[in-house]
C-alpha cells in the first residue's frame, strides 16, 4: 500500500521532469488513433464517443472537425447486438485481433500517434464488493508494452476511472509519469452545461459541498465524485487530498441527513436548482424519475438511497448522494466560508440525455491527442479512483469510516472552461431532434 511520502515524491518527480519529445503527436499530419474498446453496441460508451471521431460534431453550437483519424480498432467482446464488425467494414477501419496489432497496425512497431481506451460496458465478472472488473489496467499495460518495445510513448485517454483497484490506478499513473506519456482519464459529466453557470470565486474557502445523482453505487458515484472534484479542486490552495471516506446506505444515509453530516440546506439547494433550471423531464412509463418539487417535504427524504461521505485534509466536508433513480440527474451545491446562502447548479447533459455529454468529452480527448497536453489534471481521476475503491471497502465493512493516508496528496487545478459545453449546441439539437439509431457520425444535418 502506497504511503503519502511516496506519492508526493512521485508527483514532485513528474513536475520536475520534461515530457519525452516522442510523447507529442507528429505535427505534420493529423494524429492517427488506435481505439481499444470492450464492446461496441448502440449507446455504449464506444458508440457515444466514436460517433464524434469520424465527422464534424457540435460543440458550443458550432461544427468542430475532430482533427484526428481513427485508423485501427481492437474490440474485446462481440455481443448479439454488436456493431463493431459491420461499422469497421463500413468505415474501412481494420479491426485487429490484439491490442498490440491495433497499435502497430498489423506490424511490429508502434504505428499510431494516440490511444483511445474505452473500457466500459461488456460482460465482465463482478467481485465480492460489487465492482465490475473492467480490464482497463490490462488494456493499458498491453498498450504500454507496445510503446516500450518501440521506444515511443504517445498520449492515452482512459474512459472513466483508471481502475477499480487503487493500487492499479496508481500504477497506471506512475507508469505514465515515468515514461512521459501524456495521460488523461475521467468522466464526461463535469464538461456538461451548468445551469446556472456558476464558478467558484478566486481563493474561495469551501466548507462543505454536495453532489446529487440518480444512479447506482460505484458506477454513478464515480461521476458524482468527478463532478465534485471538478469544482472544489479550484478552492483556495487547490486540492489537498482526502483524509477519510465512508459509504452508507438506506437508514444510515437518512440518519446522516437528520444529524447534519449531510447538509439538508445543500441538498435542498441542489434539488431546487434542478427545478428552477427548467429542464426537468417527464417520467418514462414505469420509471421513477423522482423529480422533487421546490418544497422538500419529509417523505421525499426517504428517496435518499445512499451517501458517499468524504473528509478532506484541509477540513472541507463533502457528500455524494443518490436521490431517486433519474440517470440524468447531476446537481451540485456548496457553502463558502463567510456566505450564509449555498451556491448551486444543475449539470444539463443535453436533450438526448447522457449521450450528449460525449461531444464535449470527445473535444477534450482530441485536444490531448493533438497537443499532448491534458486539458484538466489526471490527478483528479487518480484521486477519485482511490476514493471510490476505499468507499467500496467501507461498504464491505458495513459503512465504517475508512482512513485514506495514501490519498493525502495535493494537486493544482487546470482551468478547463473552454472544454465545457455552454448550452448553445442545444439550440441546434433539441428535444425534437430524432436521435440516430444507426451509427451515423456527423452533426451537419442539424444545421440545415
Amino acid at each position: 500500500m502506497l504511503n503519502r511520502r511516496a506519492l508526493l515524491q512521485s508527483l514532485t518527480a513528474f513536475a520536475a521532469a520534461p515530457l519525452l519529445a516522442t510523447a507529442r503527436p507528429r505535427e505534420h499530419r493529423r494524429p492517427r488513433v488506435a481505439a481499444l474498446c470492450t464492446e461496441w453496441r448502440f449507446r455504449s460508451h464506444t458508440y457515444n464517443i466514436l460517433e464524434n471521431f469520424f465527422q464534424p460534431y457540435l460543440f458550443r453550437g458550432k461544427l468542430v472537425d475532430p482533427g484526428v483519424d481513427v485508423v485501427s480498432l481492437y474490440v474485446d467482446q462481440f455481443p448479439d447486438n454488436d456493431m463493431a464488425r459491420p461499422i469497421a467494414r463500413q468505415l474501412g477501419v481494420p479491426l485487429h485481433a490484439t491490442i498490440d496489432k491495433a497499435l502497430c497496425q498489423g506490424g511490429d512497431q508502434l504505428d499510431v500517434d494516440a490511444v483511445l481506451l474505452i473500457g466500459e460496458h461488456g460482460d465482465y465478472p463482478i467481485n465480492q464488493r460489487g465492482q465490475k472488473m473492467y480490464p482497463r489496467k490490462e488494456f493499458f499495460d498491453q498498450a504500454v508494452a507496445s510503446m516500450h518495445r518501440s521506444g515511443r510513448y504517445v498520449p492515452l485517454f482512459n474512459d472513466k476511472h483508471l481502475s477499480y483497484r487503487w493500487d492499479w490506478a496508481r500504477e497506471m499513473y506512475d507508469t505514465a509519469r515515468s515514461t512521459g506519456m501524456p495521460l488523461m482519464a475521467g468522466s464526461s459529466v463535469p464538461l456538461a452545461q451548468r445551469v446556472p453557470a456558476i464558478m467558484l470565486p478566486r481563493r474561495s474557502v469551501v466548507t462543505e459541498a454536495l453532489v446529487v445523482h440518480g444512479g447506482g453505487i460505484e458506477s454513478y458515484d464515480f461521476h458524482g465524485l468527478e463532478v465534485l472534484q471538478s469544482i472544489i479542486e479550484a478552492r483556495r490552495g487547490g486540492e489537498t487530498g482526502v483524509k477519510s471516506v465512508q459509504l452508507i446506505t438506506g437508514q444510515k444515509a437518512r440518519e446522516a441527513l437528520a444529524t447534519g453530516r449531510i447538509s439538508p440546506d445543500l441538498l435542498h439547494a441542489a434539488l431546487e436548482t434542478e427545478i428552477s433550471a427548467g429542464f426537468v423531464r417527464q417520467p418514462r412509463p414505469g420509471k421513477d424519475r423522482s423529480t422533487l418539487p421546490p418544497a422538500l417535504r419529509r417523505e421525499q427524504m426517504d428517496q435518499l438511497n445512499h451517501a458517499l461521505l468524504v473528509d478532506y485534509v484541509d477540513g472541507t466536508r463533502a457528500a455524494v448522494v443518490t436521490v431517486g433513480s433519474d440517470s440524468n440527474r447531476w446537481n451540485f451545491a456548496c457553502r463558502l466560508k463567510g456566505e450564509s446562502q449555498p451556491r448551486a447548479t444543475a449539470f444539463f447533459n443535453g436533450p438526448w440525455g447522457n449521450r450528449c455529454l460525449f461531444k464535449a468529452l470527445s473535444h477534450s480527448i482530441q485536444h490531448l491527442f493533438k497537443t499532448g497536453r491534458q486539458p484538466y489534471p489526471v490527478e483528479r481521476t487518480l484521486l477519485v479512483s482511490g476514493i471510490l475503491d476505499h468507499a467500496m471497502t467501507s461498504l464491505e465493512q458495513g459503512g465504517a469510516i475508512v482512513d485514506t493516508p495514501q490519498l493525502e496528496f495535493s494537486y493544482r487545478p487546470i482551468n478547463f472552461d473552454e472544454m465545457r459545453e455552454d448550452g448553445t449546441s442545444w439550440d441546434v439539437i433539441t428535444v425534437d431532434s430524432p436521435q440516430p439509431a444507426e451509427f451515423e457520425p456527423g452533426d451537419a444535418r442539424w444545421l440545415k
